[in-house]
């Protein structure tokens, strides 16, 4: 029964949606599953926005308004925080905020399976700085208040120009670097959670 009642939330959420996306939903960790059957009537938009963010975030890496970097830099940065920030427009904060730590938590799992994400294997420096991002953009928005795409896009770029979100320490060629500035090899990085990377504002600049 348990099993049939799953699977009527399931059905009832992606009503109307395209084989591909149904197929997106399978693929889906354990925990972002669990999240679509706790907001069952949510979670059609919350896909939606997703698709949304990253689809918005690609066109902003093409631009000179950030520094095009789409793992721990800028766009990152920006991606988690406009993805924040739409559903929290949609969906409501608490909800918005639970779906970011189930994708948290999927991220460790990856790390677990030496899977990739955004062709690197997460780890838990990355994941801070995702958690501390998705905060910040969920303070753009307010459930139900209308907000021009445009002008969010333009505030969260000016917040991360500002330096008030953060991005993982990099030198001018995209190496990692210690809080100190030393150069981090990618071998020593390999099958490690934990790391040296660093965390520092979005307005870091090595030069």
């Amino acid at each position: 029964m348990k099993k049939v009642l799953i699977f009527y939330f399931i059905f009832l959420c992606f009503q109307g949606f395209s084989q591909t996306n149904w197929q997106k939903f399978k693929k889906l960790s354990c925990a972002e599953k669990t999240w679509t059957l706790f907001h069952v009537f949510k979670a059609k938009k919350a896909f939606e926005i997703s698709k949304e963010a990253q689809y918005v975030s690609d066109s902003i890496a093409k631009t000179p308004l950030l520094d095009g970097d789409k793992n721990s830099g800028q766009v990152d940065a920006f991606k988690h925080a406009y993805w924040m920030a739409r559903l929290h427009q949609e969906i409501g904060k608490n909800a918005a905020k639970s779906l970011g730590e189930a994708h948290e938590r999927t991220n460790y799992q990856q790390y677990k399976n030496s899977s990739l994400e955004d062709g690197e294997t997460p780890d838990k420096i990355s994941s801070e700085m995702d958690l501390y991002n998705n905060n910040i953009g969920l303070s753009f928005t307010q459930k139900g208040i209308p907000h021009p795409k445009d002008g969010l896009i333009y505030t969260i770029v000016n917040a991360i120009v500002a330096g008030k979100l953060k991005v993982v320490k990099k030198d001018s060629k995209k190496n990692y670097l210690t809080c100190e500035g030393t150069f981090i090899s990618k071998k020593t990085l390999k099958g490690k959670w934990e790391n040296n990377k660093c965390l520092v504002d979005s307005n870091f600049n090595i030069n």
